[in-house]
């Protein structure tokens, strides 16, 4: 069940990145095609208002299909027309001339041939698959050459439809933030609201709704109380609580690396924070966490190869964070919209942030950026895509394997 609802959570993540891309692609003229929570083949699809909607057997992400992303070029009809003009040769006429007209950027005159383009495919004898792809690249052909084309948008549209994948997640964290500090609390208090099992606080004895009031003999403030068992540096310490109105001696009992840092393996009740206490503290957090993935991204630079994960790492850790409680694993909701839209965000193809620099570059320009750039950027992002999934997934075997 943990593990049905960190998918289902992982889902959740992708439907918000993608949402953001078809609403605002909706409001700036560009009518999506698609809009798909997994990767193909869908194992669930309906059409509304000429939109497909559908989920994909592969939980690996999701996409809006958005038409005419790049400008069409001669070489997409040799791609998509070449099997089916080897065997029906009296096709080459007809896309001879649309090819003449896209050489030409006569976008109007090609757009005009293309009935009769499909007329020539409806009557010539092809096979069954030739005609699929042909009437595939039909398809892109008309979406490219449309008004609500991608490319023939203005440079801040584009921009925007692009940007707000990434952005629609960067504002659920924020929001996320906020709603947990606003109804479950961010300032620490003296009392014990969870003790983890198999940790020192347990093995000691600390029990939930102990009241902390002191360590090794000195008394401590509540919000000094996780710093104090931290800079221990693991040597054994004395907690006195307050237990039913009588005050008790736990301990001596040795902190444990956790995370990183030395713990005992309890958390501490937190008072609920007001709105614009709230607020700040969500965009606090927020910039917190962006500096770190930032430096997390210097250090895999340098060589640093241990903090990458795949979705199979971030699964098993959201898995892990629901048997601790929801609470838990909301934070843990926010961290991974943060990290997805701040990822997403990198000027590598096929990412978020390689479109909007392609956009603004070809706004400097004043023209399309050629396709076979396009085509070898892509190359380049889809390999370190693929190298950073690798690595993160030997981490991710590795980790699990050794727990």
């Amino acid at each position: 069940m943990s593990f049905f609802v960190a998918i289902v959570g992982l889902g959740l993540l992708v439907l918000v990145h993608e949402a953001g891309h078809f609403f605002t692609a909706r409001a700036v003229g560009m009518s999506p095609r698609k809009f798909y929570i997994g990767f193909p083949p869908a194992i669930f699809r309906v059409r509304r208002n000429d939109i497909e909607y559908g989920i994909g057997a592969i939980p690996l992400g999701g996409y809006v299909k958005i038409p005419g992303m790049h400008r069409p070029a001669p070489s997409d009809l040799d791609a998509h027309f070449g099997p089916a003009l080897s065997e029906a040769p009296q096709l080459l006429a007809p896309v001879e001339r649309v090819k003449r007209h896209l050489a030409d950027g006569d976008m109007e005159g090609a757009r005009t041939l293309i009935a009769e383009l499909e007329s020539a495919l409806e009557h010539a004898s092809v096979g069954e698959q030739p005609r699929k792809i042909a009437r595939k690249g039909l398809v892109e052909l008309k979406d490219g050459l449309g008004r609500d084309a991608y490319w023939r948008q203005r440079t801040w549209k584009k921009v925007a439809v692009i940007f707000a994948g990434p952005g629609t997640n960067l504002l659920f964290a924020i929001i996320l933030f906020f709603l947990l500090f606003l109804l479950v609390g961010g300032k620490a208090t003296r009392t014990i609201e969870l003790v983890e099992n198999g940790l020192p606080a347990q093995t000691a004895g600390l029990r939930p709704g102990d009241q902390i009031v002191a360590i090794n003999g000195a008394r401590v403030r509540p919000d000094r109380i996780s710093r104090t068992i931290t800079s221990s540096k693991g040597h054994p310490l004395t907690v006195a609580v307050r237990r039913d109105g009588r005050l008790i001696r736990i301990g001596p009992v040795q902190p444990k690396v956790i995370d990183g840092a030395y713990r005992l393996g309890f958390r501490l009740k937190a008072e609920p924070l007001g709105p614009a206490p709230s607020l700040w503290q969500s965009l606090r957090v927020t910039g917190l966490v962006t500096k770190e993935i930032g430096a997390s991204l210097s250090r895999l630079v340098q060589g640093n190869k241990k903090e990458v994960s795949s979705p199979v790492g971030i699964v098993e850790g959201s898995s892990q964070a629901i048997k601790q409680g929801f609470e838990t694993y909301l934070w843990v909701l926010g961290l991974l919209n943060l990290s997805l839209a701040l990822l997403n965000l990198l000027p590598l193809l096929p990412l978020d942030g390689g479109h909007i620099a392609f956009s603004v570059i070809e706004g400097v320009r004043g023209r399309a950026v050629g396709r076979e750039v396009y085509e070898r950027a892509s190359a380049v992002g889809i390999a370190l895509v693929l190298l950073l999934f690798f690595i993160g997934l030997s981490n991710d075997v590795g980790r699990i394997g050794g727990n």
